[in-house]
C-alpha cells in the first residue's frame, strides 16, 4: 500500500519549479494530486485503486479531462518512483470536424468588428490577434519598438519565434501609439500602463455579442487565433510552416487549429464531381 503525505507534495512541487514549468501547469499538477487524496476514503491507496479513480473520472469527466487529470496522477506516481501504480490514459479518436457552435466565421469576426468600432482598442487589438495568430497572454510582446522593426519575438514555455506583422497593422498601431501619448513599450495598456489581463478582454469581447448577432459561445480571444490558422492554412496549405508561427511543438497540436467544419467539408465533397447527373434512384 502507499500513501501520499504534505512532504511529498512538497518535493513534487519543488521538481516542478526545477523543470521550469508554468504556475498555471504547477497549480493543474498540485490541485490534481490533492482532489485525488480527498476522493480516497483514506490516504493508503493500490493500482485498484487508481484503475477505481479512473472509472470515476471516466463517468464524470469529458475525456480530455481524464487524460490531463491522470497524467498528473501518472507524473506524481513517476517522480516518487511507484512506477506499478501507473495507469494508461483512454483512448481518443481524433476529431475530423469543428463544431459549428463554436467555430468562428470570418463573416462572424467582421461583424464583431463592426460592433466594436466604438472601443478602438479592442477594435485594434482583435485584429492584432487574428492577423498574426498570436496568443492573447503574448499581446505585451506588441511594443512601440516592435513595430518599428515589423516584427517581435516571443518566449513562451522557455521557447522563442519571431511573429511579423503586415504592414497596415503597424501603421494603425503606430498611429494609434501616437494619439494615445504611448512612448516605449507594450501597445495594449490599461489606463494605469498594465498590459490588459486575459479575463478584461474575454469580457470586453462578450459585449460584443448581442451587437454582432454572434453566440457568446463562438466569441472568446482564443478563437481569433484559431480563425488565423485556419484562414492561412486555407491558402498555404503549410501545416509545418504553420505550427512554427503558431509556435506548437507538435503538428497534431496544430491539425486541432486547422479543422473544419463538417459542412465545408460536405460542400469540398459535392464540389469533387464524381457522380453523374442523371444517376437513377430506384
Amino acid at each position: 500500500m502507499r500513501y501520499i503525505d504534505p512532504t511529498q507534495i512538497e518535493s513534487f512541487h519543488q521538481y516542478l519549479l526545477e523543470e521550469e514549468k508554468s504556475s498555471a501547469t504547477i497549480s493543474k499538477y498540485i490541485h490534481d494530486i490533492t482532489v485525488f487524496i480527498k476522493w480516497l476514503p483514506n490516504n493508503e491507496f493500490e493500482k485498484k485503486d487508481v484503475l477505481t479513480y479512473k472509472s470515476y473520472l471516466i463517468e464524470n469527466y469529458a475525456p480530455a479531462s481524464v487524460n490531463s487529470i491522470l497524467s498528473s496522477l501518472n507524473k506524481f506516481f513517476s517522480i516518487m518512483e511507484w512506477y506499478e501504480l501507473r495507469v494508461k490514459n483512454i483512448k481518443i479518436q481524433r476529431k475530423m470536424f469543428s463544431s459549428k457552435e463554436t467555430e468562428l466565421t470570418k463573416n462572424e469576426y467582421e461583424r464583431l468588428l463592426f460592433a466594436a468600432k466604438n472601443n478602438t482598442r479592442l477594435y485594434l487589438l482583435m485584429q492584432t490577434i487574428c492577423s498574426t495568430g498570436i496568443r492573447v497572454s503574448e499581446l505585451k510582446y506588441i511594443t512601440l519598438e516592435s513595430l518599428k522593426n515589423g516584427y517581435t519575438e516571443i518566449k513562451n514555455k522557455g521557447k522563442y519565434r519571431t511573429v511579423f506583422f503586415p504592414k497596415q497593422l503597424c501603421k494603425v498601431l503606430s498611429k494609434y501609439s501616437k494619439d494615445r501619448n504611448i512612448t516605449s513599450g507594450p501597445i495594449f495598456i490599461t489606463k494605469s500602463g498594465n498590459p490588459l489581463n486575459r479575463s478584461n478582454i474575454w469580457s470586453d469581447m462578450k459585449k460584443l455579442c448581442k451587437a454582432a448577432g454572434v453566440s457568446d459561445k463562438k466569441v472568446f480571444p482564443h478563437n481569433l487565433r484559431h480563425l488565423f490558422a485556419r484562414t492561412y492554412y486555407s491558402i498555404q496549405k503549410d501545416i509545418v510552416r504553420l505550427a512554427d508561427i503558431l509556435g506548437h511543438s507538435s503538428i497534431n497540436t496544430t491539425r486541432i487549429y486547422t479543422i473544419e467544419s463538417g459542412e465545408i467539408h460536405q460542400k469540398q465533397i459535392q464540389r469533387l464531381g464524381l457522380l453523374q447527373n442523371d444517376i437513377l434512384i430506384t
